[in-house]
Formats: structure tokens, sequence, C-alpha cells
């Protein structure tokens, strides 16, 4: 039987998640229901990322018309002008960017003249969906060269046209934002959920700190019953400075292959806890309807009690149910 290595968890740790725990305790229902979908993680990588990628790939856009900016030189009959800000469609969610504005010399609303990549994500919903999904295989796979190319080619935008530097600078700006660090990030409680976001099987780590922060902590595409990929992401959060000495609270979906990674990486002596809204979904996914709104108040009423008062509660709701 192979040995289990147990880690060395310092009492100041341990004593200051308990303290913080009692002292926002009825911050954490709310919180677990606004976090766990991770959506709203998935969200701000988008929000972060996409637009970074997107607003590049318009400014390539924008260069087949009108030619790259060349600051001091005369510019020909298409000019600059400016930046608008708007909002693209990305499958079901829209994006606020600020893209490139491209002119005929002379006066007039006439003379503007439309970016054609901006164009064809208007007119096209699936073309949303294809930047949405290369965006996040990029992300996940920590693949960021190919992001612009490939999202330039999706809105055919010429190949000539995207110069090694521009990929190379762009490639920089991604991993910076994605691969960022958290050295000194006082992290007390760490969400990780597994959703089906556009279509994309994406597992999500958010992180809480100290004084109630969230922070995204990183993103991988595919599902939470997917040993490896959690693993993964794991392994890379403590790449990037998430302490595996320091104890925090795990607030998790209830797959074992989460629980298995965090006892793996970080430790068995960690707490985890299954999220509340999880264990209501599938509690009541098991009862008939008319039963359905009734159970899932009362779980809810009971996960707010003191835990003895709590755990009565669900006893007497499943002898009901038993009933």
């Amino acid at each position: 039987m192979q040995k289990t290595d147990y880690q060395i968890i310092n009492k100041n740790d341990s004593r200051k998640l308990t303290e913080f725990l009692c002292r926002e305790g009825q911050l954490l229902l709310p919180m677990v229901e606004l976090i766990t979908q991770a959506e709203m993680a998935v969200d701000k990588v988008i929000e972060v990322t996409g637009r970074a990628a997107i607003e590049a790939v318009l400014t390539l856009s924008a260069q087949e018309p009108a030619g790259p900016k060349h600051p001091g030189k005369k510019a020909g009959d298409i000019t600059w002008y400016g930046r608008q800000d708007t909002s693209i469609p990305l499958s079901d969610r829209k994006l606020r960017v600020a893209k490139p504005r491209l002119r005929h010399k002379g006066k007039g609303a006439d003379r503007e003249i439309d970016i054609p990549a901006y164009q064809a994500i208007l007119a096209s919903s699936s073309l949303g969906r294809r930047i949405l999904d290369i965006l996040m295989k990029g992300i996940s796979t920590r693949n960021y060269r190919a992001v612009i190319p490939d999202m330039a080619e999706t809105v055919a935008v010429s190949k000539s046209n995207i110069s090694r530097e521009f990929i190379g600078s762009s490639e920089q700006t991604l991993r910076e934002l994605c691969e960022r660090r958290f050295d000194g990030k006082d992290i007390l409680i760490v969400y990780i959920d597994g959703i089906q976001f556009s279509g994309i099987h994406v597992i999500a780590a958010l992180g809480v700190d100290s004084v109630g922060n969230k922070r995204v902590l990183g993103i991988r595409e595919g599902a939470s019953e997917n040993a490896t990929v959690v693993k993964d992401l794991l392994t890379d959060l403590v790449a990037r400075g998430l302490d595996t000495s320091r104890r925090r609270l795990f607030v998790i979906d209830g797959s074992k292959a989460l629980r298995k990674a965090i006892d793996e990486v970080f430790g068995r002596d960690n707490p985890v806890q299954r999220c509340r809204n999880h264990k209501i979904r599938n509690v009541v996914a098991y009862l008939p309807d008319e039963r359905k709104a009734d159970v899932q108040a009362a779980m809810k009423a009971a996960f707010k009690l003191e835990t003895n008062d709590g755990i009565a509660k669900l006893k007497k709701l499943s002898e009901w149910l038993s009933s």
C-alpha cells in the first residue's frame, strides 16, 4: 500500500482560515449562489482576454483598406479616425470592445468606412461562436500564439497582413493576462466548478482572499470529471504561486476527480465543502415535480441555520420524503 504524504500546516494559517469563515460565514451562501456556476469567472476571463484578442483582430482588419498606422507619414485616401466603443456578439453573450474607425478624406458621416471583420461578426452568429471557441481553446491549452491568426482567418483577414511581430506581441499580452502570479496573495477559499459554457466544457477556479476580494485563478477546457485536466489546472495554480503549505477551504461540485486532485496537489488536510447549489440540484433531480419547490426551499432554509439545527431540519426533510 502506497504511503500517503501529509502536509505540515502552520497553526496560524489554520486559525486565520477559521476566524475568516466564522466572521464571513453569513456571506458564504450568497457567495456560493453567485460563483459556483463558474460563469462569472469565465465571463471575467473572456472580458479581459477576449477584448484584447478581438480588438487586435479588428485592428488587423482595418489595416486591409487603410494600411498600417505610420505616425508622421502622410496618409492615403483612407485615414484612421480614432476608436469607438461598441459590442459584438460572442455566442450567447456580448462583449464590449473599442473598434477602430476609418474615414475617407473629407467631411460627412457617409465617408465613414466599415471594418470588414466587425461587419462579418455582426452578420453571422456562427462567427461569434467560432471566435469564442478559438479563445477558450487557446487559453486552456496555453497556445496563445495561435489565437490571433485563427481568429483573423475566421473573419477573412489575409494572413499576409499578420506580421510575426504582431503575433509575438499579442501572444505576450495574452500570456501576461492568463498567467498572472499569486505570490503574496492570501487566498483562503478556492471555488472550482465545471460547466458547459456555450457548448464548451470548462473548469474554472476562483479564489477569495482574506478581505473578501474575488480573483480569477484559471480555467481549462474539459469536464470536472476529467482527472487529468483537473490536476493540470491545480498544478498550474501552484506553479503560479498558490502556496500548497497554506491551509484553505475548497468548494467543489462533488466531483470525485476534483476531490482527488485537491488531495494530491494541495494535501489532504484542507477542508473541502461540496457546493450547496449542486447538492440541492442533485437531490431535486430525483423528485417528482410537485415536491421539487418545497424541498428546494427547505434545503436552502436548513443551510442558513446553525450546524445542529440545520442537520436536524434536513433529517426531518429526509423522513418526510421517505414517508
